[in-house]
């Protein structure tokens, strides 16, 4: 008797697995073939996309109600990575034109999203689920992308579990040797402000912003050289 419950249990949790997997896959699917079909060059076809958004929102609701475990990591930060990017893409088309993220109210602090089985702003899916859950992965900052062109330029495909590793080291790495990301000028480098809001992430383990970026650069940066920071630039990553 126990053990016809022992696995009646196994099976309940297989096929509650079976089902977790069967609807990320669905979601990835669908992140990729919306990807691909409206972002060229790490720039968005938001004109297109507010013409037709159910597409999006269809990609979206494919999301509303999964629950992944951050026990699974590679699935859950593909995840949430996805879904931070694809909601910035809806609250820009619901509102273009815009000239910039900025200019709509709340999307980042204020707005709330029902996906992954949460009410969710974008700012708690970046710094609580991700950043709070990964807090020694700090490549997340070259592929949460916010719409704006100073961010690393989003791609035209979905970030999925078995690829996350390349994918995560392949945009950092892509970012770090961009002489337009990290200016590296006589004496002096100036960085993204993102180094700057977020430094915490840069310094671990008794290591400086440059010994960071020196992991990921062709050319290294002499450790000696002044630190600045450029303006961050907010202009909308349009296509058009």
């Amino acid at each position: 008797m126990i053990a016809k419950k022992v696995l009646a249990t196994m099976i309940i949790l297989v096929f509650f697995q079976v089902g977790i997997a069967q609807s990320t896959t669905e979601f990835f699917s669908r992140t990729d073939a919306f990807l691909k079909m409206h972002v060229k060059n790490g720039r968005v076809d938001y004109e297109a996309i507010k013409g037709n958004l159910g597409d999006l929102d269809e990609t979206l609701r494919s999301a509303q109600d999964i629950s992944v475990s951050k026990n699974d990591s590679n699935t859950y930060q593909a995840f949430w990575i996805n879904a931070y990017n694809l909601l910035v893409i809806k609250e820009v088309a619901k509102n273009y034109p815009v000239k910039s993220p900025l200019d709509i109210s709340g999307i980042f602090d204020t707005t709330e999203h029902k996906i992954g089985g949460e009410n969710i702003t974008l700012n708690d899916i970046e710094n609580r689920l991700l950043r709070g859950n990964f807090s020694n992965e700090a490549r997340f900052h070259f592929v949460l992308v916010c719409a704006g062109l100073g961010c690393p330029p989003i791609i035209s495909e979905a970030y999925l579990p078995d690829e996350l590793e390349g994918q995560l080291q392949r945009q950092t790495v892509l970012a770090l040797n961009n002489p337009d990301f990290i200016q590296v000028k006589n004496d002096k480098v100036l960085l993204s402000q993102i180094f700057d809001w977020y430094k915490e992430d840069f310094i671990t383990d008794g290591k400086t912003a440059i010994d960071f970026i020196n992991q990921f650069r062709k050319e290294k940066i002499d450790p000696d050289k002044r630190i600045g920071h450029y303006s961050y630039d907010w202009r909308l990553n349009d296509l058009n």
